[in-house]
C-alpha cells in the first residue's frame, strides 16, 4: 500500500474534478485498486470517504468495473472503454522490439569476446614479470656465452680417448675408496664398552667406526697427539660434502653408465 502521508500543499479536489482525477488515474495505471489505495496514491487530493463514493458511482455508470472479494472491493478501468492499439501500430512495435533484440544479441556477443580477451590479458605476465624474465634470460645468455669463450679462443677440446680414461680412473679410484672404507668400517672391532654387545660385533655405522676405531687407537693419547697421529696416518672422516656427493647423480649409477653421470655432472 502506498504511503498515506498527506502533503499540506496538495489541492483538495471536489465534484467533477475529483471524479475526473480518479477515472484518469485508474485508466493510466490500468490495474485494480481499493478505495484506500487510490486516495493514498492521489496524495490526499480526494478524501478517502469521497474516493469510495466516486468509485462506486463510476462503477454504476460503467466507467470502471467493481470486483468484490469478501468485504473488500477493488476497482479497475473498464477495458472496453480503453482505446485499443491499431494493428499497424502493433506491427511497428513488434519490428522495433525485434530490432532491439538483435542489437542486444550483437552487444552480448561483443561483451563475450571482450570478456574472453580480458581473461587472456589477465593470464599474461605483467610488465614487472616480463622485465624479471628478460633479466633472467639475459643472465643465462651471459653465462652460456662465458662458457663458449674457451672454445671460441681455440682451446683444445677433450677427446673421446681422454673421456674414456677419465671414466676408467673415476671407476678405479672410487672402487678403491669404497673398498678401503668397507675395510675400515667392518674389520675393526667395537670396544667392549657395552656388556650387551659382544666385543667381536662388527662396526655398523660411520658413528660406530668413528667412536670405536679412533677411540680405541687414541684413548690413551692427549688430544694434541691424537691430532698429530690423525695427520700422520692420513685419515679423513666423511664430511657432509662427501655424503651429499654419494647421494648425488655422479654416484647414483655405476658401471656402464659412469660416463653418462660424468657428462651430467659436467653440464
Amino acid at each position: 500500500m502506498a504511503s498515506k502521508t498527506k502533503s499540506s500543499d496538495v489541492k483538495v479536489l471536489k465534484g467533477q474534478e475529483a471524479e475526473d482525477a480518479i477515472l484518469q488515474y485508474l485508466k493510466r495505471m490500468n490495474r485494480p485498486f481499493g478505495a484506500v489505495d487510490v486516495a493514498a496514491n492521489l496524495k490526499g487530493a480526494v478524501p478517502k470517504a469521497t474516493t469510495q463514493k466516486i468509485l462506486v458511482a463510476l462503477a454504476e455508470k460503467g466507467e470502471i468495473v467493481q470486483k468484490t472479494y469478501g468485504k473488500t472491493s477493488f476497482f479497475v478501468a473498464n477495458q472496453a472503454s480503453i482505446d485499443a492499439v491499431p494493428a499497424d501500430k502493433l506491427t511497428e512495435l513488434e519490428v522495433e522490439c525485434k530490432t532491439v533484440e538483435d542489437g542486444n544479441n550483437v552487444l552480448a556477443a561483443e561483451v563475450k569476446a571482450i570478456t574472453a580477451e580480458l581473461s587472456k590479458l589477465k593470464n599474461c605476465p605483467t610488465d614487472e614479470e616480463l622485465e624479471a624474465q628478460i633479466a633472467s634470460t639475459k643472465k643465462g645468455i651471459v653465462q652460456l656465452t662465458d662458457r663458449l669463450v674457451p672454445l671460441r679462443s681455440g682451446a683444445p677440446l677433450i677427446s673421446a680417448e681422454e673421456l674414456v680414461k677419465i671414466d676408467v680412473d673415476w671407476a678405479k679410484w672410487r672402487a678403491e675408496w669404497i673398498r678401503r672404507r668397507k675395510v675400515f668400517m667392518t674389520s675393526v672391532l667395537c670396544p667392549p664398552t657395552d656388556p650387551s654387545r659382544p666385543s667381536t660385533h662388527p662396526v655398523d655405522t660411520v658413528a660406530d667406526y668413528q667412536d670405536s676405531f679412533w677411540q680405541l687407537a687414541t684413548d690413551s693419547l692427549p688430544p694434541q697427539e691424537a691430532e698429530i697421529l690423525l695427520e700422520d696416518l692420513g685419515i679423513e672422516f666423511d664430511t657432509t660434502e662427501h655424503k651429499t656427493l654419494e647421494k648425488g647423480p655422479l654416484c647414483a649409477v655405476q658401471g656402464t653408465n659412469a660416463r653418462t653421470n660424468l657428462k651430467r655432472k659436467r653440464e
